[in-house]
């Protein structure tokens, strides 16, 4: 292989929406562009979290130079924690990015750690690599695109963005520092691909601000909930100035919108006015034509603060007939049967509901189609590899790119564990290396599927434990075996039958000779297996119980 390769390898967001992370390889010399994480789908009974596997990582820790993070969303920094339990490596982000992930760090209740605060157009130096960060416009204030000088030629990494000529925090995308860099050339451009699917341009969040004075306006005598993603402080902003604007009160609910609002107030992200916000605890006094609420639980999470609100279980704030609330977001894919779930209770109790299907009320933070080809224009690469999607989006970005010009041989399109080899003048797919996931359950993270596997057969089949007694001594069953189900129905015959195999499996074996029990266990659990599924046409997962008194 040509001494002058990088590699290029993909530990996530690649045939997926969320848990992004890649890494660049060059001789000793290991950087790694974000680590997040994703939520759980409906099939991952149990599940928290899923981050990315990085096995890899944790065996060439000595060559990783640091992490570099495009913004502060979950889906790029939610990984962070658990990948410094692992490894002491520097992280370095805008002052947004670090300050939503030290809030992160200190709930983890990491020490040690080593966060560097960079700004738009400025470098860093991490082994062979100089890493310029690049402003971009997106849905979280600090958002930027990378531009990676390596031995081979520059590597342009497009973080998640978009093209917002109102933007509400008044800053614009780094048009001519991007077309400068696209003149002196680009060897690879690595793009999200996230809204591909979707012609035009995305809307701007002017339009939101629109939206949202008119819904003022026409609830003015009614209590306003907001519920938004706590990490969108754009979208806080507006509400805030929105609020003092029409002479209300606002209290915050949810942990992490709290956590979130107190960080960016205070790096200066956020400007509170002066004596508008109250506690969420003292707001029973105050008339509901003078609050908003700021929520989270836009996406219908069993234990959000929204969804506690719908069922009754939420103390400080009881939905009336005089409440008005306001889903500022998208539904992430999965999760719509949760939200409209959450928003039918709503309704059931008397609220007016406002979501994006009926109102301009969410924007987008991801490129569609006419943007995507604007940032191929800017940059002009000599290669190009979609990130940021699932198959079908990263597909449709290899078709746009080919409408713009680009060969087959110039493009690539990776899955989770690809090593791609770069050279200055060639890409192809190198070796495979060990990739996937992980899954956080509480404070446990596990690498199997196994894992899950088993709690899908649970939650599907259900569970039959067979319980036995014997005598260490004679080795004899000392009362009649016991038979619990959980998640099968079985009739009390059906209970008696399995008891009378249970009793037949035990007294066909010598159990006082018998020095290990693990083949009895296994017939006895063929034997109900075999019985069960012609009774029932289930397959419970089969547990037996034998302990020696």
């Amino acid at each position: 292989m040509n001494n002058k390769t990088l590699k290029v390898r993909f530990l996530g967001g690649v045939g997926e929406i969320g848990k992004n992370m890649t890494a660049l390889e060059f001789g000793k010399d290991i950087i790694v562009i974000d680590a997040g994480l994703t939520f759980p789908s409906q099939d991952m009974p149990g599940i928290d979290l899923v981050i990315p596997d990085t096995t890899y990582l944790n065996e060439n820790k000595d060559r990783i130079k640091g992490v570099v993070l495009t913004h502060g969303h979950e889906d790029h920094i939610g990984a962070v924690p658990y990948l410094l339990r692992e490894l002491n490596i520097p992280v370095y982000g805008t002052k947004m990015t670090l300050a939503l992930l030290e809030t992160k760090l200190i709930e983890f209740k990491l020490k040690n750690y080593k966060l560097k605060r960079v700004r738009p157009r400025e470098k860093i130096t991490l082994g062979c690599f100089s890493v310029e960060f690049i402003n971009v416009n997106h849905s979280i204030a600090g958002a930027c695109a990378l531009a990676i000088s390596t031995p081979v030629g520059v590597i342009v990494h497009s973080g998640d963005f978009k093209i917002d000529m109102t933007s509400p925090n008044g800053e614009m995308m780094d048009f001519s520092r991007l077309s400068e860099i696209g003149k002196k050339g680009v060897l690879l451009l690595l793009c999200e691909s996230t809204n591909v699917e979707r012609t035009g341009y995305t809307m701007s969040e002017r339009v939101v601000s629109e939206t949202l004075e008119r819904l003022f306006v026409t609830n003015a005598k009614r209590r306003i909930i907001i519920a938004t993603f706590s990490s969108n402080v754009n979208r806080i902003q507006q509400i805030l100035k929105i609020a003092e604007k029409n002479k209300r009160k606002v209290a915050l609910s949810g942990r992490s919108m709290i956590k979130v609002t107190e960080a960016a107030e205070k790096i200066g992200e956020l400007d509170i006015p002066k004596g508008i916000m109250v506690d969420i605890d003292r707001i029973k006094n105050i008339p509901d034509k003078d609050l908003v609420i700021i929520s989270t639980g836009t996406q219908g999470e069993p234990m959000s603060v929204l969804t506690r609100m719908a069922g009754d279980d939420y103390p400080q704030v009881t939905i009336t007939k005089n409440d008005t609330i306001i889903i500022s977001a998208s539904p992430i894919p999965g999760n719509e049967k949760s939200i409209f779930e959450v928003i039918n209770n709503l309704y059931r109790k008397g609220a007016e509901v406002v979501y994006e299907a009926i109102e301009n009320i969410h924007v987008s933070g991801h490129a569609c189609q006419e943007e995507l080809k604007i940032m191929h224009s800017l940059l002009k690469p000599k290669f190009f590899i979609p990130v940021h999607g699932e198959y079908r989006h990263l597909k449709k970005h290899v078709i746009l790119a080919k409408e713009l010009g680009m060969r087959d041989y110039q493009m690539l399109i990776p899955d989770i564990g690809d090593t791609v080899l770069l050279t200055e003048k060639s890409m192809k797919f190198g070796e495979k290396f060990h990739g996937g996931s992980r899954f956080v359950d509480g404070l446990q993270i596990d690498d199997s599927t196994t894992y899950v596997r088993d709690r899908l057969h649970l939650a599907e089949d259900g569970l039959i434990i067979a319980l036995c007694c014997i005598s260490s001594e004679s080795g004899e069953l000392l009362q009649k075996p016991d038979v619990i189900s959980k998640g099968v129905v079985l009739s009390d015959d059906q209970t008696e039958a399995i008891k009378d195999i249970v009793l037949k499996t035990v007294q066909s074996f010598d159990m006082k000779a018998l020095g290990d029990t693990r083949e009895v266990k296994n017939k006895i659990r063929t034997s109900i297996r075999n019985f069960v599924i012609k009774k029932t046409k289930n397959n419970p997962m089969i547990l037996p119980v034998i302990t020696e008194v």
